[in-house]
């Protein structure tokens, strides 16, 4: 059965807040130090895109599943690419405005 590309997203955006509903996981902002002071989701982590190689270890040690958030979702869909080919489970979800406001429906 082929499912569309729509459907897809559907569903992992269904999947993205069922974790934040029942607070699971960790919240990962990839975005830079500067960008994440100026605003970003209560009791997400920071590790800039940039850094996310080195500092593979601590991001192995956060409570699984990660939901990777950016500005956009383009640095946060390379760092769930990069994570996913190391074993890491995470998901991109996208923009951190976006999950903010999930999680503010469920707070």
């Amino acid at each position: 059965m082929h499912v569309s590309l729509h459907q897809q997203n559907i569903n992992i955006n269904m999947k993205i807040e069922e974790i934040i509903r029942e607070k699971k996981g960790t919240i990962l902002d990839v975005r830079t130090y500067s960008e994440f002071s100026g605003g970003h989701v209560a009791g997400s982590k920071n590790i800039p895109l940039d850094q996310v190689p080195e500092k593979l270890s601590e991001i192995k040690s956060l409570e699984k599943p990660l939901l990777l958030v950016c500005a956009s979702g383009n640095r946060s869909g390379q760092a769930t690419q990069y994570l996913t080919s190391l074993g890491v489970e995470c998901m991109n979800a996208g923009s951190w405005m976006d999950v903010n406001y999930y999680q503010s429906l469920n707070s």
